[in-house]
């Protein structure tokens, strides 16, 4: 045994001395719960000659020991592993979160060299993240932050509110400026915005619950609003879906007015839209309030603009945006 405690392959037979072996990087991901691999890897570790692993606190460790592979907790350099696949032998290594970098650069040193047979080299995912598994990293770190963060232990549902808005409409610029790193960018702050406040609602010591409460209800609305994908019914055209949800809606929240639900906070041309969105959509007869002002006419047309489908605030932002060029013209 030498001084990083790895002890070589011992003598070969003759015969197969000249056999280069081969190498497994075996690689997991800390997302999905140890233990869960691929079979492909459990016919790899099963069958190598040796298995070795540089953290000994890997956390796939106790479960590759109970089913009965022995695992070397042990570091070789990029000679010492060669030399231990001589002979024809299959060499695991169990790599650690940083992916084993310092002996995956002294193998490809060795292998550009000229000077040794390498052994086959074999990159073997024992796990793969499924869709959305990121996530779990993004509920990780923002429970890290909440506690360690001098600022972001310190917020609260009220103090954040006012970034949910401000995230809400840079999302709504990205889109119609038509940026895509812009929006990634935004999406994923509008994310962090649903990730902290479920973080913070933990410690409410009256009615406290998570991310993964606030995702359970959504999943629930969701396949309870679509009957048509998840249920028996059926909907073949973008109004009859529209209908599902509508029905569905009304059902759970039984409201005894149409304009229950719209927030009165929102910019104007989209309140003013929306309620008349409502109307509409419950077929019901409210002629427009008149009188004098600008107030008025705002109505008449965000109304008019909803009708007939338009977006009155993108309409205006749009532009908004055009006379903002303008300025910059005459300007420069």
């Amino acid at each position: 045994m030498n001084a990083t405690g790895f002890e070589p392959a011992p003598d070969q037979d003759p015969d197969t001395a000249s056999a280069p072996g081969r190498i497994v990087l075996l690689t997991t991901s800390h997302r999905v719960a140890p233990g869960l691999l691929s079979w492909p890897a459990w016919q790899a570790l099963h069958a190598a000659d040796r298995v070795l692993c540089a953290d000994g606190a890997h956390p796939q460790l106790p479960y590759l020991r109970e089913a009965g592979i022995a695992v070397d907790e042990t570091s070789p350099t990029a000679e010492e592993l060669v030399g231990a696949c001589a002979g024809g032998h299959t060499v695991v290594v169990v790599a650690t979160g940083e992916g084993e970098p310092a002996l995956t650069d002294g193998l490809a040193r060795l292998a550009g060299s000229g000077r040794i047979q390498m052994p086959e080299l074999e990159l073997l995912p024992a796990s793969y993240d499924l869709p959305g598994a990121r996530l779990l990293d993004l509920v990780q770190v923002m429970d890290r932050i909440r506690a360690e963060c001098p600022w972001s232990s310190q917020q609260t549902h009220e103090g954040l509110a006012k970034y949910g808005i401000e995230e809400a409409y840079e999302l709504v610029e990205a889109i119609e400026e038509g940026d895509r790193d812009e929006l990634r960018e935004e999406l994923g702050d509008v994310l962090l915005q649903v990730v902290f406040h479920s973080r913070i609602a933990e410690e409410d010591p009256d009615a406290p619950f998570s991310v993964d409460d606030v995702a359970g209800g959504i999943v629930a609305k969701l396949i309870h609003r679509h009957p048509h994908v998840f249920g028996d019914e059926t909907a073949s055209t973008p109004e009859e879906v529209k209908a599902h949800w509508l029905r569905t809606k009304a059902i759970e929240k039984q409201r005894s007015s149409v304009t229950e639900g719209v927030p009165l906070g929102q910019p104007g041309l989209a309140l003013a839209a929306k309620l008349a969105s409502r109307v509409r959509m419950a077929g019901l007869e409210v002629p427009l309030p008149q009188g004098e002002g600008i107030g008025y006419e705002l109505l008449a047309l965000a109304a008019r603009a909803e009708a007939e489908g338009a977006d009155p605030e993108a309409a205006l932002r749009a532009v908004a945006r055009v006379y903002r060029d303008a300025i910059r013209d005459v300007e420069g």
